[in-house]
């Protein structure tokens, strides 16, 4: 699946790349300083049993996010989590 796809669209156990942010103002620079920038990898771990909110695992730090937040991060690249790993080795090499 290479379609831009909300972050609140990803599945446990999936990562995705951010493609963009679609927010502005103090919800943007929200997004920005917990590492929501271009191409930074983003992990869903486990949604909470209502599935909101939904943690994710974003630059070595789990960030719990409400569905109406994730909905403004657009995705790319959506493979099962560790997918790369296993072509590339557990060094990334």
């Amino acid at each position: 699946m290479n379609q831009n796809i909300p972050l609140s669209q990803l599945q446990e156990g999936q990562e995705a790349r951010v493609e963009r942010l679609c927010a502005s103002g103090p919800m943007r620079r929200r997004l920005q300083d917990i590492g929501l920038t271009g191409g930074a990898r983003v992990v869903c771990l486990q949604k909470s049993p209502a599935g909101d909110p939904v943690a994710y695992l974003i630059r070595g730090a789990v960030i719990a996010l409400r569905r109406e937040d994730s909905q403004y991060i657009m995705m790319e690249g959506v493979q099962e989590y560790g997918a790369d790993r296993a072509v590339f080795g557990a060094c990334g090499h």
